[in-house]
């Protein structure tokens, strides 16, 4: 089942919980979604096409969270906080620190990495091996780690 479909169902449940905040949330993904599909492309939304589509919206929505929360503002935090969890249902299951250092560790052995020189190469490795599994910010703070 597609992401499209599964975001309907979610939709109908939510309009008959009459929860605002999944129904806002999932509203945002079929937003997304329409707007993707209709961007002038001819080209089919692969299931790596909706992932990183997913992961922006959670994306945006920690960073206005955060800027929120900066401004002590939680009244507009907790709403932004409580949509990622439900967005964060349609990705795939996040990998640990521990399982991403090690495919981190692989690359590096296996692109004979010596620096932060190599810190480009090594990303973009790993950020193509786990798509959707891991956060960049993540990844990046390992591979730095890893690398110095």
């Amino acid at each position: 089942m597609g992401l499209q479909q599964k975001v309907m169902e979610q939709m109908k449940a939510a309009m008959k919980a009459k929860d605002s905040v999944a129904l806002e949330s999932l509203r945002a993904i079929k937003s997304a979604l329409l707007m993707a599909q209709t961007s002038g492309t001819d080209k089919e939304m692969t299931e790596e096409d909706e992932v990183q589509l997913v992961q922006k919206l959670v994306k945006q929505r920690k960073d206005s969270a955060a800027i929120f929360t900066e401004q002590g503002r939680e009244d507009l935090a907790a709403p932004e906080l409580a949509q990622i969890a439900v967005i964060e249902q349609f990705l795939p299951e996040q990998l640990t620190e521990e399982e991403i250092e090690k495919v981190v560790v692989q690359t590096i052995d296996a692109t004979g990495a010596s620096g932060m020189k190599d810190m480009g190469k090594v990303m973009g490795m790993v950020s193509k091996e786990l798509a959707g599994q891991a956060d960049g910010k993540t990844i990046s703070a390992i591979v730095k780690q890893k690398l110095a």
